[in-house]
């Protein structure tokens, strides 16, 4: 167990210093002190490890946001708030940022990204259906534009809607007419 800990520690830090390709399975055992055989033991492979370790960080992140999110109804103002948030958190953690840079072996960009951001997307939005039963018909709707909308946000963040109150603004007066009242 504690292996494991410091071999997803090592391949976070080696995100955080030279991006995903500086995460090979010799460089994670030499940092985290352990042999190139434990991680294969304990991982299987190079994308399971970063899998794994950037799991770890999104339940992190699942936990600060939900701690924003718990007071809001509305479902306009809880998409608008869940991007905000997770636009801030991004911008303020560097392994977070790090993310969001296009790069070889980075798994925000492969082609099964947007089923594995599904799930974590539902997680974050299924409060707001637990509060309000009408928005439960509606919620797999919700989820694919909060997270199509949110990654679109992170990803061309822009000088033209830098501040939280103007991300704030300019997605309330779209995602008001997208997302109908509910009682």
């Amino acid at each position: 167990m504690r292996s494991r800990q410091k071999i997803l520690d090592a391949t976070l830090g080696l995100i955080g210093t030279g991006g995903f390709e500086a995460v090979n399975i010799a460089a994670v055992a030499s940092a985290a002190g352990v042999s190139r055989q434990t991680v294969y033991s304990i991982f299987g492979s190079r994308e399971d490890l970063v899998s794994q370790a950037i799991a770890g960080v999104a339940l992190e992140i699942l936990s600060a946001i939900r701690s924003r999110m718990e007071s809001i109804e509305s479902p306009v103002e809880y998409v608008v708030e869940l991007i905000v948030s997770g636009r801030a958190l991004v911008r303020d953690d560097q392994l977070l940022a790090t993310l969001w840079t296009a790069g070889e072996g980075n798994p925000v960009f492969d082609t099964g990204m947007m089923t594995r951001a599904r799930p974590i997307a539902h997680e974050l939005l299924s409060p707001l259906a637990e509060r309000n039963a009408a928005v439960k018909a509606d919620l797999d709707d919700i989820v694919e534009i909060a997270l199509r909308l949110g990654l679109s946000v992170v990803l061309f963040d822009d000088e033209a809607i830098h501040s939280d109150d103007d991300l704030r603004r300019f997605l309330t007066r779209w995602l008001g007419p997208a997302l109908p009242s509910y009682p």
